[in-house]
């Protein structure tokens, strides 16, 4: 068998490796063996408070931006045509959305019933906005403009009373963002009155996103590596700081993507980053980088994958259950405690969508919707 090697290229390995990390961390938190044995890092919050399992959406969240000033920062340096450049990222957002809608519908598609929000939805929403907000406007802009996000983001959740409760209100259902999905968000929502990927709380999830392309212009500027690394701990640790003192009066909350949701987690991005800059790109850790590189070469691509084949795995029975209750079954049945159970069948499950993503790199195949 001829041996993986991550090819020479310009490209952040680390960026790619960081990529690859948090989309395997999505598919193993998304396929527990039981949603009712779930440790409790590996399951989100059931609303106020965040826990590693939350940071995972806001940390590609983070990496799209970062990738967007790297891919599209090139394309000014090669002088691209505006027109055709802009034309592509509106087809890439669109065909993002439109795939996000048809993981919905599957497998029973049922328009009657179709769910329009959902996490690729909300990542195309962010890459277009991101995209055009990095190709007409520099840095300061950027900055203003995300500060002025989350600012008005705060102002409005905090100000402006709930129908029927005489104040403002951030519980599950009864807030304003809650109130404008209702009104604005076409077909069913995921809880019946609110939506973790609505409409308005898309919103603060763009200011994730330009927290990426801050970093992403970092990542560009023509500072040493040890520098950049510096930098992002040092912008990580002050954005945490910022963000916890923030969640005193607006709490962390993944549901409703607080402005101090935004902080913290892309605080952790930043940190992250760096760290994997640390001993990947500058230390040579290639080996260590290699399985997520390969996750991270067709990201979305596996992801849509673990999404389909779960169907396979959950969906269809034979001998009387689905073969993730007969792995359940038989581990437990071994003595294994069922949390532990549950997660070991995570894992497998995304060591399982760990053989196409291999299949596809191994053969150079890199999938880009």
């Amino acid at each position: 068998m001829t041996p993986i090697s991550i090819p020479a290229s310009p490209r952040l390995i680390s960026l790619d490796a960081l990529r690859g990390f948090t989309i395997a961390a999505m598919i193993m938190v998304n396929s527990p063996g039981s949603w009712s044995h779930i440790y409790a890092p590996l399951a989100h919050k059931a609303w106020n408070g965040i826990t590693p399992t939350d940071l995972i959406f806001p940390f590609f969240i983070f990496v799209v931006g970062v990738s967007i000033a790297l891919a599209y920062g090139k394309k000014l340096k090669e002088g691209k045509p505006a027109a055709d450049v802009y034309r592509k990222i509106i087809i890439r957002s669109l065909k993002i959305f439109a795939v996000g809608v048809f993981l919905n519908l599957y497998p029973t598609f049922d328009f009657a019933d179709v769910r329009i929000a959902g996490v690729l939805q909300r990542i195309a929403i962010v890459f277009m906005v991101c995209a055009v907000l990095f190709l007409t406007t520099g840095i300061r802009t950027q900055v203003i403009a995300g500060a002025l996000i989350l600012i008005a983001y705060w102002l409005l959740m905090t100000l402006i009373p709930a129908p029927g409760y005489g104040q403002p209100m951030l519980e599950p259902g009864i807030n304003l963002a809650a109130r404008i999905d209702a009104l604005l968000l076409p077909g069913r929502m995921w809880q019946q009155t609110w939506d973790p990927e609505g409409l308005f709380s898309t919103l603060p999830a763009i200011a994730s996103g330009i927290t990426g392309l801050l970093a992403g212009a970092l990542l560009n500027s023509p500072k040493t590596i040890e520098k950049k690394i510096s930098f992002l701990l040092i912008g990580g640790i002050l954005s945490l700081i910022a963000g916890y003192f923030w969640s005193i009066h607006f709490p962390l909350n993944k549901n409703l993507w607080t402005s101090s949701y935004v902080l913290v987690s892309s605080g952790f991005a930043a940190i992250t980053l760096a760290v994997f800059m640390y001993l990947i790109d500058k230390q040579g850790n290639l080996k260590v980088a290699k399985p997520f590189v390969i996750f991270g070469s067709n990201a979305i691509t596996v992801y849509v994958l673990a999404w389909l084949a779960d169907y396979l795995f959950s969906g269809i029975n034979f001998g009387g259950s689905n073969f993730k209750d007969h792995f359940m079954i038989s581990f437990t049945g071994l003595g294994f405690e069922p949390k532990l159970a549950s997660m070991m069948y995570a894992l497998f499950y995304t060591a399982l969508m760990f053989i196409p993503a291999w299949m596809l790199f191994r053969k150079k195949i890199f999938i880009k919707l």
